[in-house]
């Protein structure tokens, strides 16, 4: 067996994802001897950029899209060279009322402009009011709880008093999301808009008594303060360069090709992670290890039995357009349109009805999901060529498509081709017309499933926050750094730094952080 010499380190890093570069970039900056360990042949995780179409240079975030939970106090911490532009359209909604198309516009800078397409969309007033009472209570809330998810965990009760609103915490804490809609909002529409934010990526309802919803929607409404989500200049691909180059400008070692086959720790001193590279096989022995793995994986590397299987629920479409599609909705400008969030088959009860079909095993007959495009925002993914002949992007994210509808190698193309037929009903012209095609003549489609993910990038179920999120405060009495920080494992010189720490999820670098945080705490700098 050809093998590399042992090496030790202060912290080994198992994963290169984003969380990992922000966990290195600390760690190494306070001068710890940090190595990152990673299986693809470059880091980045599910933040990454590529060109996937032969012959059309357009470099697509093809995973990942938008970033709105990293905080702007690790990008001023890294010196981050990263550009996040604001979206000036949040979302505009199709449908048909009375026979006629039509559409919910929400115009970020235009408040007039939003009030009036609520009194066209819904005749009452009192839709618009509701809407702007519920997203001032969603603001003050984001402005309270998102500074804490860089600190230590607050526990319960101390959150709660930071919140300082008893109705706020009950309608989003306590009792399940779809109460709060039903009670807000009259319009199915518009309490469909709302719901989504709460099913991004996870299996759930409305009623779920088990709040994971919940949960899912306060990750979505928080960010930075604000709850905005931003499109990445340059892609994510840059968002990953930006902390790679962070990472090792601090004195990290990165190295990619190396599959981590094993971690072993008796809890105590040192722990040994094995893994596979081009040469052969080889052991780092770190002080610390951090796993930027699901809880999952982590449990399978320490030979351990994991808990109950992650199960990601979500349907990516990645695609490369000549021009952008007309609309039915005679006054909606696709320029507006689809540089916000463009909602399809989003209805209240079109989503309840999906998840209940999902569950039954049956692929939803009008799947629901969510588009943008990138182009309008940033052209600088679009190489000279593809500027001068106009091309734009078009991202399509499914929801309430869980990974057990795929184990048919058939129900790729059906989930695209219903996805595909539902946005054809909205236009004035068959998006099969406005596809660019590959050097091969090949319409630019690309499709991803969970079982893609999870063979791609090593999410468990494609689940792309890992597991299930958690509220972000502290169920007991934490005991140490780790537990502090919300990053503990049953291994004390193991630690969680990916979206499986209780404020995972998302391309934030939150956990990444924290980890760095606690481990700093135990070691010093």
């Amino acid at each position: 067996m050809n093998a590399d010499p042992l090496s030790r380190h202060d912290v080994v890093i198992v994963g290169g994802g984003h969380n990992a570069l922000v966990a290195a970039a600390y760690l190494a900056r306070a001068g710890l001897r940090v190595l990152v360990l990673e299986r693809l042949p470059q880091v980045g995780g599910a933040a990454v950029s590529a060109r996937a179409f032969a012959g059309v240079d357009a470099r697509l975030s093809r995973y990942s899209y938008l970033v709105s939970l990293l905080p702007r106090r690790a990008v001023r911490d890294l010196g981050l060279r990263l550009d996040l532009r604001r979206r000036r359209i949040s979302s505009y909604t199709p449908t048909v009322r009375d026979g006629r198309p039509t559409g919910l516009l929400v115009d970020a800078a235009d408040p007039a402009r939003t009030a009036a397409s609520f009194r066209a969309l819904t005749g009452d007033p009192r839709e618009w009011e509701a809407w702007q009472s519920f997203y001032a209570a969603t603001g003050k809330l984001a402005e309270r709880v998102f500074p804490t998810l860089t600190e230590p965990l607050p526990a319960r009760a101390g959150l709660r008093r930071l919140v300082a609103d008893d109705a706020v915490w009950e309608s989003f804490f306590e009792r399940p999301l779809g109460e709060t809609i039903e009670r807000t909002f009259t319009d199915d529409l518009v309490r469909g808009v709302v719901l989504t934010d709460a099913l991004i990526g996870t299996f759930t309802h409305a009623h779920d008594p088990s709040l994971l919803q919940n949960r899912c929607f306060l990750y979505h409404v928080i960010g930075n303060g604000t709850g905005d989500w931003d499109v990445p200049v340059g892609g994510m691909g840059a968002v990953t360069g930006a902390l790679a180059e962070a990472a090792l400008a601090a004195g990290a070692e990165i190295r990619t090709g190396c599959e981590v086959t094993a971690v072993a720790t008796d809890g105590t001193g040192e722990a040994e992670v094995s893994y596979r590279h081009r040469g052969g096989e080889a052991t780092a022995v770190g002080r610390r290890v951090l796993a930027n793995a699901a809880p999952a994986v982590l449990a399978r590397l320490l030979g351990e039995v994991p808990g109950p299987a992650p199960e990601g629920a979500q349907l990516k479409v990645n695609m490369v357009l000549r021009r952008l599609p007309r609309l039915r909705d005679p006054a909606a400008d696709p320029r507006d349109a689809f540089a916000g969030t463009f909602h399809i088959a989003e209805g209240y009860r079109q989503l309840e009805t999906a998840h209940a079909e999902a569950s039954a095993g049956r692929m939803p007959s009008m799947p629901p999901s969510e588009i943008y495009c990138h182009t309008l925002t940033d052209p600088s993914i679009l190489g000279p060529e593809a500027l001068r002949q106009g091309l734009q992007t078009l991202t399509l994210f499914g929801l309430q498509m869980p990974a057990r509808l795929f184990t048919d190698p058939a129900a790729k193309e059906l989930a695209l081709a219903a996805s595909l037929a539902r946005l054809d009903e909205v236009l004035a012209e068959p998006l099969a017309d406005c596809l660019a095609t590959d050097a091969a003549g090949r319409p630019c489609v690309e499709v991803r499933t969970p079982l893609d993910l999870e063979r791609e990038i090593g999410l468990p179920g494609g689940h792309i926050f890992h597991r299930d999120l958690a509220f972000p405060y502290a169920t007991g009495e934490p005991d140490g750094a780790a537990a502090r920080w919300g990053v503990a494992t049953a291994h004390p010189n193991v630690l969680l730094c990916g979206a499986g720490a209780v404020r995972g999820g998302g391309v934030s670098g939150i956990p990444g952080h924290n980890a760095a945080q606690a481990v700093l705490e135990d070691l010093g700098p």
